[in-house]
């Protein structure tokens, strides 16, 4: 019976893995047409029918470019910054629930890798730790506009974190608990998007800073940093900074569809398709994120540093700890 388990955690983690990874290159594509059809343009079309295989031609284009590391950085730091910066965008997704269970020759399978009683504090300290890998990034190139995009990242990452943070209470609190299944499964009556709508611009917005996207791209200003904490990087280390990037945005959709939007419940019951309308609705829940991901990109700009920290700082932070405040408050009431 263990060996079977173990069999099915292996099997489910290199399911992740690679849902994620080839996710991820489709992710570029998916992002390049939307944005090339919001600015009236053709996008990827040569690669394949329909520009399909661009992510594969940009993935061997990137396995044969040269690798240079500058003489003077700290070359184990160097290379191991990218690493550092990928891992937890892969592992992050671990304790988010698909659906509820399917029947596999005669045998149950949960739909999830790990189900922890404190799954969304596992979320929040998995997250934070990706800041490392972007910070010693700057440090270990030993270029100025490298380090000064490590530190915006720190600074910018840190800062949106705490809100976000208690944007995440919000449901928890809601559902009485920090387990992910027992969130979505709160959710069966009324997405948790209704009554926390708050939580959920809050989250929304700290997710983009979160993940550097604009307008909340500080650490990547090509404008004065060119291009920032990866400056130095190319071929497949400046690919590990690009895959955690759009993995994280994976994620950030997954994590909020499951705590916002109900997850894996509606439109289809659960339970249809053997079990397998579950991870259909979280997947179309997911797309439709990251098209809202894109298209404020494509139409908002950059804005300016001080005015990021003063909106983290001043505005989502305040109102997030409200938030948490007054939800509390409202369950004691009602509960008593």
């Amino acid at each position: 019976m263990e060996v079977s388990l173990w069999i099915e955690w292996v099997i489910k983690s290199l399911f992740i893995i690679l849902l994620l990874t080839g996710g991820f290159a489709y992710t570029t594509l998916y992002e390049r047409r939307v944005l090339a059809r919001m600015q009236v343009r053709i996008g990827p079309n040569r690669a394949g029918p329909f520009g399909l295989l661009q992510p594969v031609a940009d993935g061997i284009k990137l396995i044969f470019k040269e690798e240079l590391i500058p003489e003077k950085a700290d070359k184990l730091i160097f290379i191991l910054a990218p690493v550092i910066t990928v891992i937890p965008a892969l592992i992050i997704t671990a304790v988010v629930p698909w659906g509820e269970s399917v029947w596999v020759f005669g045998r149950e399978i949960k739909l999830y890798l790990a189900d922890l009683d404190v799954g969304v504090l596992y979320l929040m300290a998995v997250t934070s730790i990706s800041v490392y890998g972007i910070t010693l990034a700057g440090w270990s190139s030993n270029n100025k506009y490298a380090t000064l995009g490590g530190l915006r990242a720190t600074a910018q990452m840190i800062s949106y974190e705490l809100a976000m943070g208690f944007a995440m209470l919000g449901p928890v609190l809601m559902a009485g608990s920090m387990r992910m299944i027992d969130i979505v499964n709160a959710q069966r009556s009324m997405w948790f998007i209704l009554p926390q709508a708050i939580a959920f611009l809050i989250y929304l917005a700290t997710s983009l800073a979160e993940i550097n996207r604009a307008p909340f791209d500080m650490p990547e200003a090509e404008q004065e940093l060119t291009a920032g904490y990866h400056t130095e990087y190319s071929g497949m280390k400046f690919a590990l900074f690009f895959m955690a990037e759009y993995i994280k945005m994976i994620a950030i959709s997954m994590i909020g569809s499951s705590l916002f939007l109900g997850g894996y419940h509606w439109p289809l019951p659960a339970h249809w398709l053997g079990g397998f309308a579950g991870p259909i609705n979280l997947f179309g829940k997911t797309v439709i994120w990251m098209f809202f991901i894109i298209w404020v990109r494509a139409t908002l700009p950059r804005i300016r540093y001080d005015k990021l920290m003063q909106l983290g700082w001043k505005v989502l932070f305040p109102l997030a700890l409200l938030n948490v405040a007054v939800t509390a408050a409202v369950i004691v009431l009602v509960g008593g």
